[in-house]
């Protein structure tokens, strides 16, 4: 099977969060089954060329935008000439700017940036000759792939059978946008734009609604999110449109490459190990501690490397996490970056409780893996959360995840049971500060008993969330798809 993958980000070029991680490992796994996978994404300015081993293509993409035509270059990666292999699309005016997406309020024009970069995939396969059996587009920012493959290319013999999927990563960011800049820019003009057309979605145009719509498929990072985003509180005013494409939505875990997450062979970390030599284990933490400083060793860590965004329930750590620090009941380890008032409270922490906190603003690859080698729990209190990653990463480095019940969290994470000695990690349902706090406190409860702290480790080294999982699974949906052309 030919695949096309189209994302905004791919791991290791250009990353902001999880995306990039699940699209590369979503890659890798295809490939390694045997398909011919092509990844296509937008050569930001914050990819360095020489760095990436990128090259030219000599190929230039003529993309209709309205009226006008953009032109672009085509560059490609070098660094491994094994399938996936990954293209650039090149357009110096659009893409090489400081970030991804530009800052909170995101760039004025990416409306036009992503609309280009939707319609340029398609004379991007033309250039390289490709006639793909699948356009799979991830997020609002390539959701115009689908219509443009419905109602402008399906015509046209290489793309005569080719089926669309479309992946909703995080449905909160949408891509709403200026309907008449957007519907001209696209080229599909305002004829197309009409109360409740695919198009329309309260005034305006909708990226996400858009890949809803036109797609043959349309999945999910997990089940449990799939199953949520048709409800009115998770379906941020999309829940009509999802539940209109219901039985052609389906969740799919995202998975993991434990190439680069694993604890056997992390060159990150201190020292390697697997379940059979926790003690090893011990010496990241051991190292994790000295880093920071932390004077109290004999206290358990808990860790986190995320957003800091309400999504991630930093407003519920707000309210309980100076308790347990008061009460000597834990060290904590934190890395991420994100809303201010998240950083000053951090900043807050980190001086008043110097020895027991370890503070990172920003985002640092190393760190994260010492945090998630180094740490005894791994808390993740989202408020929503699409699939999650860190979880599946704590997991296997036996690193105990403390969850809230929802999204992927729910269907990686299960309770531990005392009597059963069943379960790899500690679970709350209600999204508030006190179900929070329990669960921590259940969690701390069995650090000091051996025959539990061992035997929850080992279950939650044992899950698996690798990315051949995943792929395998996506391959079914392509082949679904197929059935609908």
């Amino acid at each position: 099977m030919t695949i096309v993958l189209v994302s905004a980000e791919f791991a290791p070029f250009a990353k902001s969060g999880g995306l990039a991680d699940a699209t590369s490992s979503l890659a890798k796994g295809l490939a390694d089954l045997g398909h011919d996978v092509y990844c296509i994404m937008p050569k930001h300015g914050v990819i360095d060329i020489d760095q990436h081993q990128l090259s030219p293509t000599f190929l230039t993409l003529n993309v209709p935008m309205g009226v006008h035509t953009e032109y672009a270059h085509l560059l490609r990666y070098d660094g491994d000439h094994k399938s996936p292999r990954y293209f650039f699309i090149e357009h110096d005016l659009l893409f090489n700017r400081p970030g991804i997406y530009g800052d909170e309020s995101e760039y004025f024009d990416n409306d036009k940036r992503f609309i280009f970069f939707s319609r340029a995939i398609f004379e991007a396969c033309r250039a390289l000759d490709i006639s793909p059996d699948i356009i799979h587009a991830h997020d609002n920012h390539s959701a115009f792939t689908m219509p443009f493959l419905k109602q402008v290319y399906r015509s046209e013999d290489r793309f005569s059978s080719t089926s669309g999927v479309f992946t909703i990563h995080n449905l909160a960011y949408q891509g709403k946008y200026n309907q008449y800049r957007a519907m001209d820019y696209s080229g599909f003009g305002m004829k197309e734009f009409y109360k409740d057309s695919w198009f329309e979605h309260y005034g305006t145009v909708n990226s996400m609604k858009i890949g809803i719509m036109f797609a043959d498929k349309i999945t999910t990072v997990s089940p449990t999110y799939a199953k949520e985003i048709r409800m009115h509180y998770y379906g941020e005013t999309l829940h009509d449109e999802l539940n209109e494409r219901a039985p052609d939505l389906i969740g799919v875990l995202n998975g993991v490459d434990y190439n680069i997450w694993s604890p056997q062979t992390d060159q990150y970390i201190k020292q390697n190990y697997d379940n059979n030599s926790l003690d090893a284990k011990d010496e990241n933490r051991e190292s994790l501690l000295q880093l920071g400083n932390i004077t109290n060793s004999k206290l358990p860590m808990v860790g986190m490397v995320t957003r800091l965004t309400e999504q991630k329930g930093i407003d519920l750590i707000m309210k309980k996490l100076e308790h347990f620090l008061q009460s000597g009941s834990l060290n904590f380890a934190i890395l991420g970056s994100g809303q201010p008032r998240f950083v000053d409270f951090l900043k807050y922490l980190k001086y008043k409780f110097p020895d027991q906190t370890i503070v990172e603003i920003g985002y640092n690859e190393e760190l994260a893996h010492q945090i998630i080698a180094g740490s005894d729990y791994f808390l993740i209190p989202s408020r929503f959360e699409p699939c999650g990653l860190t979880q599946m990463y704590s997991l296997k480095y036996g690193t105990i995840p403390i969850v809230r019940n929802t999204g992927g969290l729910s269907d990686t994470v299960e309770e531990y049971d005392v009597q059963t000695k069943t379960g790899n990690g500690f679970v709350f349902n209600n999204y508030n500060a006190e179900d929070m706090a329990y669960a921590i406190e259940r969690a701390l409860s069995i650090y000091k008993a051996k025959t539990h702290w061992n035997t929850i480790r080992k279950n939650s080294m044992a899950a698996d969330n690798s990315y051949d999982r995943s792929a395998l699974r996506y391959l079914e949906v392509y082949n679904w798809a197929k059935e609908k052309i």
